[in-house]
């Protein structure tokens, strides 16, 4: 405890760490805030249907990415996915198009570009998502639906006010990323989860206790040491390292020897992040979107399947999206070419093999060995949702064993972690932890 008191006074004593924080913790504040402002014209007690319908399914993980102010009716309803959807199109589109892969390729210049087109693409979905939330609220509403003005016009200005919430909280995030700690983007979806929890906690307990059979304390505490494996699984996933060895040749650079040393080139077991996840997520709310404003009971058997998130059809899916996902990702932000060409460049070999075709071939195959178990084992824990509700755990609880929350939680808090850790060591002071050094999901430590 003495430790951790002498930590926080130390990332208070710098002055930059201690303004990136307070800055993240004011753009957080601003984001909850706007979760809870509804838009014009809607009052807090018309919002008992959407809430109900936000309650299970499909739509309460997307309520949940939200922090909730999908259910509330809010101006930031729409939430960051537009913006992950965009992206998702983007890397795609930066493999499948020449023109894409071109500008992928021209550096800083090319990467502001493609951003440029995301927000693009990001307006355009959120012009389409906008006017489609607005009818499903209406629907939700009915009667008590007034808004004082023509519906048509109505739906024109709240889809602009929708739209433009969205494009804040991306605003928000990016700049969390320039002047706050951690990531940006990451961290508003990470606070729209963790918001969900305090309620989801008070809710299991509540119905555990007042189960009539008893045992309600006996199942709760299995339940607890069940969700604290799951997070230590997740963390040793998050953290997992291969490393391989490189030696780099004696060389001589004007009149001072240099090289000859062995360093390790650090390849995640979870290399991708949580973006399989995330995009698996995404195209798995598509059927939700297709069948969103009609009668649930004219939907075909595979239509409902995938909209309940706990139907063996859904997981199945959801699964072999995330190790498709995994492979995907991974290949298009590792380059085995690139490495070998890099380390050859600084006379540095792997040693037992050639430099060049041999050594990019040496890691590709490495790096497939590693995907496949880490792919595998996220897949595993992104359904542990599933297997919860087996154990009558409430939905939303069940939501925190694992899926994208889970991991989210773990990856954002691990790399805010390291930020913080950096600062700390960079100006002389102990790390957050005795080992003095926390691994982030990039794969390097902080020392």
């Amino acid at each position: 405890m003495k430790k951790f008191i002498d930590t926080l006074k130390n990332i208070w004593k710098i002055e930059d760490l201690r303004q990136r924080i307070l800055i993240t913790v004011l753009f957080v504040a601003i984001y909850r805030f706007g979760s809870k402002v509804l838009l014009p014209g809607i009052s807090y007690s018309q919002l008992d249907d959407l809430r109900k319908q936000t309650a299970s399914g499909l739509m309460s993980l997307l309520d949940m990415f939200s922090g909730g102010a999908f259910s509330n009716a809010s101006i930031f309803a729409l939430g960051i996915m537009p913006y992950i959807s965009a992206s998702i199109v983007m890397q795609l589109l930066a493999v499948a198009v020449p023109y894409f892969q071109k500008m992928q390729r021209e550096g800083e210049s090319g990467r502001k570009k493609i951003s440029m087109y995301t927000r693009y693409l990001t307006v355009g979905i959120l012009l389409f998502q906008a006017p489609s939330y607005l009818v499903n609220l209406q629907n939700q509403i009915g009667p008590a639906f007034d808004p004082g003005v023509s519906t048509g016009m109505y739906l024109i200005l709240a889809s602009v006010i929708l739209a433009a919430g969205s494009m804040f909280i991306l605003w928000l995030g990016e700049r969390i990323t320039d002047k706050g700690i951690g990531n940006g983007v990451s961290l508003i979806i990470m606070i729209g989860i963790i918001a969900r929890l305090p309620e989801a906690f008070a809710q299991e307990v509540g119905s555990r206790f007042a189960a009539a059979t008893g045992g309600g304390l006996v199942m709760f505490l299995i339940e607890i040491i069940i969700l604290y494996a799951v997070v230590c699984a997740a963390i040793v996933l998050v953290q997992g390292v291969r490393k391989i060895p490189v030696q780099y040749a004696k060389r001589v650079v004007g009149n001072k020897q240099v090289g000859g040393a062995r360093q390790y080139i650090p390849l995640k077991l979870f290399a991708a992040n949580v973006m399989p996840i995330i995009f698996a997520q995404a195209l798995m709310f598509i059927p939700l979107a297709l069948v969103r404003y009609t009668n649930p009971n004219d939907a075909s058997w595979f239509m409902r399947s995938m909209m309940d998130h706990h139907s063996w059809l859904y997981n199945v899916i959801f699964a072999l999206l995330i190790i498709a996902f995994t492979y995907f990702y991974t290949a298009i932000t590792l380059n085995p070419t690139q490495m070998a060409e890099d380390m050859k460049r600084n006379n540095g070999f792997i040693p037992g093999v050639k430099p060049g075709k041999d050594t990019a071939e040496y890691i590709d195959t490495i790096m497939s060995r590693i995907t496949l178990p880490g792919s595998l084992f996220i897949a595993f824990i992104a359904i542990m949702p599933a297997f919860a509700s087996l154990l009558d755990v409430q939905d939303e609880f069940s939501q925190f064993f694992g899926g994208t929350s889970l991991l989210i939680l773990v990856g954002v808090v691990l790399d805010t972690l390291q930020q913080i850790e950096s600062h700390l060591l960079m100006r002389h002071y102990d790390g957050l932890l005795n080992s003095g050094r926390v691994r982030g999901r990039g794969g390097m430590t902080a020392y």
